[in-house]
């Protein structure tokens, strides 16, 4: 017999809206019941995502519910994460359930093991009832694939989702799951966040380990985190994502807990505003002023911001990040693309990675690692300073979801598939932890988000910081 709650059950729509640190707590306490939880979220499901296409692979429901009722019958209840029923992102190795990467190569595949951090969710207690979408191998900044096919924007279905998380940031806005993971390379986890008004944390270089599927000992410039509609429950999942493993020689252990570290409130502190980095990078107008009136809402929690663009080359920043992530993305795809029969089925930004991938030699991948380092040197310099850096998180508002990207912005060509996203190179090229928070909404109700970015290794510092300004916002999060 499943297990009684000690109180009545809110409505489903309720139950789908609470935090997902107080659902946590209320399935602890058993205040609600595993059961009662998970079956809201799938109705949730049911009802929304034909809508917006942003969960895939979605398990039987009865399945779904034996596991629930497995939980339930538990006399423990123990893991952070017990209980909650959550969508693993799609490039995320998933044991037992289809994992396609957006790809036709890999539509069928169904992987015998877990990357390492989807491993820590389900000992955590999570339950695992699909995926969320991804643009085929996490390829630019719109989701779409030939398996899928596209998820829409929670605002506006007519326009993109953002990428390569978008289906996480969609799932998340629209209230079908409580919390969720996301990776980010070149913005793959800050730019949906942006675009679909909820919170997207990319942790330090190292602190979520990657594997077990990565070149262990590679740069590892992209990195899983979390993803929310707000920032503590972005620290629940990040407490269990966290921590050095054995077969991640990059990752490092976590100081302590990042949910019981936002107990202690952040104090205040000093923000250099980079904004469009002097007018190297293009804006789409309404951008720049959106993150201000963020900034000046941000002084109420004591943190003030300085205009400032620091002494560097930014283009060479930006041809360093292409050469980089063509001798990590590109080289990595060459395997299908050596294959005639599956090159054919690849997308032509994949096939572009590759081929210049295939171009590049020894000295030139050194040149742009120095590039890298001096760079971390210059942040390092900035944040003697100032406590964190702020940034618009994306350059363009969301665009029509049949547009792949955009061609150009403010009238200036883009010469690639991910220029129109140099904004997020910074944040990448020194491994900083950067958090994407929500800034408002243009005159067509289009969202739109803004970086805070801070030293290497300097995640609670981040994380209190955007539960500062989280304090100073006049809308909630989500749709």
């Amino acid at each position: 017999m499943r297990p009684q709650t000690k109180h009545a059950a809110p409505p489903a729509g309720d139950i789908c809206r609470l935090p997902a640190v107080e659902l946590a707590d209320a399935i602890r306490q058993r205040k609600l019941s595993v059961r009662e939880v998970v079956t809201a979220f799938l109705d949730r499901i049911e009802a929304v995502n034909p809508l917006v296409n942003a969960i895939v692979s979605l398990r039987d429901r009865s399945d779904i519910l034996r596991e629930a009722d497995a939980a339930d019958a538990r006399p423990d209840r123990a893991g952070a994460l017990f209980g909650l029923p959550i969508a693993v992102k799609d490039l995320a190795m998933t044991r037992g359930l289809r994992t396609s990467f957006g790809s036709p190569i890999f539509a069928d595949f169904v992987p015998q093991e877990d990357d390492f951090f989807v491993e820590r969710m389900r000992k955590a207690g999570a339950i695992i009832i699909g995926k969320t979408n991804v643009p085929e191998f996490g390829l630019g900044s719109n989701t779409y694939n030939p398996v899928f096919g596209p998820t829409l924007n929670a605002f506006d279905p007519d326009l993109s989702a953002g990428g390569s998380s978008g289906g996480a940031a969609v799932a998340l806005a629209l209230d079908m799951v409580p919390v969720a993971d996301g990776s980010d390379f070149g913005g793959s986890l800050r730019n949906p966040a942006a675009w679909n008004n909820v919170y997207g944390f990319r942790p330090s270089q190292g602190l979520v380990p990657g594997g077990p599927d990565v070149e262990v000992f590679h740069a590892q410039m992209g990195v899983d985190g979390p993803m929310g509609r707000n920032v503590g429950d972005m620290a629940l999942l990040l407490d269990v994502q966290a921590g050095h493993h054995p077969r991640a020689p990059l990752s490092y252990e976590k100081q302590g807990s990042f949910l019981e570290g936002l107990h202690i409130p952040a104090k205040g502190g000093r923000v250099a505003w980079l904004g469009d980095l002097g007018g190297h990078l293009p804006m789409e107008p309404g951008i720049l002023e959106l993150c201000q009136a963020a900034l000046d809402r941000f002084g109420e929690a004591s943190f003030k911001a300085e205009a400032l663009v620091p002494d560097f080359d930014f283009e060479a920043l930006w041809q360093a990040f292409v050469t980089l992530r063509q001798a990590s993305s590109g080289c990595a795809l060459k395997v299908h693309y050596d294959d005639p029969a599956r090159r054919a089925l690849l997308k032509p930004e994949a096939v572009w990675e590759v081929e210049n991938a295939q171009l590049l030699t020894a000295p030139r991948i050194r040149a742009a690692s120095v590039v890298r380092t001096s760079w971390y040197r210059t942040l390092l310099s900035l944040f003697d300073r100032f406590d964190l850096i702020a940034l618009p998180t994306t350059q363009v508002f969301p665009f029509d979801v049949g547009t792949h990207w955009p061609r150009e912005i403010a009238g200036r060509p883009m010469d690639s598939y991910h220029r129109w996203m140099q904004v997020s190179a910074p944040a990448t090229m020194g491994g900083c932890p950067a958090v994407s928070v929500p800034v408002g909404f243009d005159a067509r109700g289009r969202p739109m988000g803004m970086q805070l970015i801070g030293r290497p290794r300097g995640d609670m510092a981040v994380l209190k910081a955007a539960a500062a300004y989280e304090t100073t916002l006049p809308w909630p999060s989500g749709a």
